[in-house]
């Protein structure tokens, strides 16, 4: 390919899409490449809905990003003409010293978020949805927390890159980093420097980005006949965060967007081992894939059916501390990676292009990045 650019993104997912669309912005001559049809569901950043929280309970350094993330959203929206992010508050429940209640107040705290403290008696009466809620129990309400788009978020963000001059390579592998860009099956794709974003794949293009990939299914659940399917709609039944001991959680929120109520639990390595993303298994399975959640569900949200109405699997590509991967790549300067999503990665896509955008336009960044960077590990 005889056209150089000043840059090449690898994987046009939820980080990518954004990186494209912040670097088009900056009137830098951009591609992107895509080995799959444009919005697939075979990666990580598909499925109808993704959890919005403005104060991350995974890491308080992450609060600026979301805040950032959330303008970006809504001029993103404003862009596109369509809704991406709907906020409608989300509560986070458990121990007060664990991870969902104390990490939502330390965030909360270290960046004088306005959130509302909740005793056990309070939760049970605003959510009786949820049940057996132990009496040590305490909640968070976080008023900034929604549910995002993502399939809507992407194509936005792709077709936005377009308009202002990008191109879009779709259904080409990138089968590897040269000194000038990249290899693919079409011939070197040129470029001043190379931004990857390919999430599952991102350790097969730079192995220097030790991450692992755990194979973890997508499920929605209808409502048990005699409760009201109302109380599970999303107004009713917004997003969370819960402990159901006192080292695991579920998450979810009620229905939204033609879907029922969605529901997961939080990673578990002893139940998900690491996969390679070629060779994932895409079908779903009852044993491996809702027994246990539909166990947890019978205690813990008891109108819902503990049996999907709908599953499908999908990935989370872990880096070593749980935090994302974001900077130049130590050794090789014109290499910028994003990835490590680490199961709380779509809801900063937006927040995350910006910083890749402005490491490639060599621009200060207006948060602090520095403990996203790939250097942490070396």
């Amino acid at each position: 390919m005889s056209t150089r650019y000043d840059a090449v993104v690898v994987g046009l997912g939820a980080f990518g899409s954004q990186a494209l669309w912040a670097l088009a912005r900056r009137g830098l001559r951009v591609a992107g490449i895509e080995q799959f049809p444009l919005g697939h569901a075979l990666g990580s950043s598909h499925g109808v809905t993704r959890l919005f929280r403005v104060a991350c309970l995974e890491h308080p350094g992450l609060v600026p990003l979301a805040q950032r993330s959330l303008a970006l959203w809504r001029e993103l929206e404003d862009t596109a003409c369509t809704p991406l992010l709907d906020q409608t508050g989300g509560l986070m429940a458990g121990p007060p010293s664990g991870r969902a209640v104390g990490g939502t107040r330390r965030a909360a705290a270290a960046h004088h978020l306005d959130i509302e403290d909740l005793t056990v008696e309070q939760l049970r009466d605003r959510f009786p949805q949820h049940a057996g809620l132990p009496d040590h129990y305490e909640g968070v309400w976080d008023p900034g927390a929604g549910v995002l788009r993502p399939e809507a978020a992407i194509g936005a963000a792709l077709d936005a890159a377009r308009a202002l001059g990008a191109t879009v390579l779709e259904g080409v592998r990138v089968t590897g980093l040269t000194d000038g860009g990249v290899a693919t099956a079409l011939g070197t794709v040129h470029a001043e420097q190379v931004v990857v974003t390919a999430g599952p794949w991102l350790s097969d293009l730079v192995p220097q980005v030790a991450t692992t990939v755990r194979r973890v299914p997508l499920t929605w659940f209808g409502t048990r006949p005699g409760y009201d399917p109302a109380a599970f709609d999303l107004k009713a039944f917004p997003v969370f965060i819960r402990h159901y001991d006192d080292e695991r959680t579920i998450w979810g929120h009620g229905a939204a967007l033609g879907e029922p109520a969605k529901v997961g639990l939080s990673p578990d390595p002893d139940q998900q081992p690491a996969v390679h993303p070629d060779t994932i298994d895409r079908s779903v399975d009852a044993a491996t894939d809702w027994a246990r959640l539909g166990t947890v569900l019978k205690r813990t949200l008891p109108g819902l059916d503990p049996t999907p109405a709908k599953a499908r699997p999908c990935m989370i590509t872990m880096s070593a501390d749980g935090q994302f991967v974001v900077g130049r790549l130590p050794g090789r300067e014109r290499v910028v990676v994003a990835g490590g999503c680490s199961g709380h990665g779509f809801k900063h896509a937006s927040g995350v292009g910006d910083v890749v955008a402005r490491i490639v336009a060599d621009e200060n960044q207006v948060l602090d990045a520095a403990f996203l960077d790939p250097a942490r590990f070396s």
